[in-house]
């Protein structure tokens, strides 16, 4: 990962925007679509600021004297002057999906943007605002924060009440909590690689590691696959895994 990716709330805020035309007004409009107030002064105090300049020396001047002021900057099309890339954007208010490639393609980030603006139901956003409004009641039916995660991932897995990927109704949600549900059992579940190649995972085996709670993985085992799993889940070697009682869901890793 070169980059860490984060969301930044611009909602009245200034941004600097150095340049004018085509590319200048993309990205004005782009901005200005988060709330933020934009503006030509580079004297300005101003959160982040944008070059975008069609001439390279221009534009990299423009780029040092507002580093200098540890202003972030990002200048349109030059990927080696910028502190932070703008991502191609799926916007399901409030419900972001942000694609970056590092400026390597904008092209890329955009076939990737308009294959999963075809997956995404426009009900996305509800489904969040939804979730939103129960986060007391789902709090006072888990109190415990580890079986609230295990059940709202349970809600959210493929097929299941509150799967992300369906077209649902607004009252999911209260029909999802109005059914009690329990969560998913503490679980132990084997999983043996035959690749070590993270694309050769099945799509149960990925999920699996995106929901896991702790993992216990061989040695041969690659990081390349261990990346795949919750960032907060536990990793453990293999060989110390014993056969007692685990709480939430339990990994162990074997290649084939």
């Amino acid at each position: 990962m070169n980059q860490f990716p984060i969301f930044v709330n611009l909602r009245g805020r200034k941004v600097i925007l150095i340049g004018s035309g085509e590319m200048a007004d993309a990205k004005r409009r782009l901005y200005e679509r988060a709330g933020a107030i934009i503006t030509d002064d580079e004297q300005a105090e101003a959160a982040l600021a944008v070059v975008a300049l069609e001439h390279d020396d221009e534009a990299e001047m423009a780029a040092k004297h507002l580093k200098k002021r540890d202003i972030l900057v990002n200048v349109v099309d030059r990927p080696d002057l910028c502190d932070f890339t703008t991502p191609a954007i799926i916007d399901r208010h409030p419900v972001l999906i942000a694609i970056g490639t590092g400026g390597a393609s904008a092209g890329l980030a955009k076939a990737l943007r308009q294959r999963l603006e075809r997956l995404l139901p426009d009900s996305l956003g509800s489904l969040a605002e939804n979730l939103l409004a129960a986060r007391g009641r789902i709090r006072r039916q888990w109190p415990d924060s580890a079986h609230r995660r295990r059940a709202i991932d349970a809600a959210l897995d493929p097929g299941a009440m509150l799967d992300p990927f369906a077209d649902r109704r607004d009252d999911a949600v209260d029909d999802w909590l109005a059914n009690k549900p329990s969560g998913t059992a503490d679980q132990v579940i084997e999983i043996d690689l035959a690749s070590t190649d993270p694309d050769e995972m099945t799509i149960r085996q990925a999920r699996l590691l995106g929901q896991s709670d702790r993992i216990f993985a061989d040695s041969d085992v690659p990081e390349a696959i261990l990346k795949r799993a919750r960032a907060d889940a536990q990793r453990i070697d293999l060989d110390a895994y014993q056969p007692d009682k685990q709480d939430g869901l339990t990994l162990l890793i074997r290649m084939k």
